[in-house]
């Protein structure tokens, strides 16, 4: 085998390998917001997944480690080891010229987010509450999302437009509570908005929050 087809064949076999991982992944988030956490096993996992449940063994390990992924892939929208702050939509925010336009771009990416990863969060607030070694997965002296909205805040509440009288930090946890799973649920699941519609509303509730009137108004 020379190494054009030892490369190929290489290519070939992580397509796959990715593949199933993508099928395993996506089993589970199905399995777990119909049926809960504790409820879904690993052989429910490899059986609606169309893979032997050592499969599912070999790739994650363990249950736990299989909701950590799903959870991580789910937040990022693909399996790239890329941070949300060096996201694309995250850094057209930070590089927008006022406090508006980052407004309104930092919204729709953190709805893109929303629309995948709040069904997830009551799975995971549930396995929290079960299972101490689902809790050490997830330390609780560091919030993530509240870094990333802190990021946000401090770029966007130093530009042109923003509100003099509000903080950064301040504007850190409007951003934290109004992009919330739980009230995006609230409005998405319950009230049965579609998510075109909250994600105005999120915009012009945190523009009258966060921005100064436009000139002339």
């Amino acid at each position: 085998m020379n190494d054009t087809t030892a490369e190929a064949a290489r290519g070939k076999r992580g397509r796959k390998a990715a593949e199933t991982r993508r099928r395993i992944l996506e089993a589970a988030g199905e399995l777990f917001v119909r049926q809960g956490y504790g409820a879904s096993t690993l052989q429910d996992i490899a059986s609606r997944a169309g893979v032997a449940v050592q499969t599912v063994y070999f790739v994650f390990g363990n249950k736990r480690t299989v909701l950590k992924e799903l959870v991580d892939v789910t937040i990022a929208g693909d399996d790239e080891p890329v941070a949300t702050m060096d996201r694309a939509w995250f850094r057209a925010g930070i590089d927008a010229p006022d406090a508006r336009e980052h407004l309104r771009l930092h919204v729709a990416g953190t709805r893109a987010v929303l629309d995948r990863v709040a069904p997830v969060t009551q799975v995971v607030a549930t396995a929290l509450a079960t299972d101490p070694e689902v809790a050490a997965m997830w330390p609780g002296d560091e919030d993530p999302r509240h870094i990333v909205q802190t990021a946000a805040a401090r770029s966007m509440m130093a530009k042109p437009g923003a509100r003099e009288d509000v903080t950064p930090e301040h504007a850190a946890d409007v951003l934290y509570g109004l992009l919330s799973p739980e009230t995006y649920l609230l409005f998405v699941r319950e009230r049965g908005w579609e998510p075109e519609r909250w994600e105005r509303w999120a915009y012009e509730t945190l523009s009258a929050q966060l921005t100064s009137p436009p000139s002339g108004s």
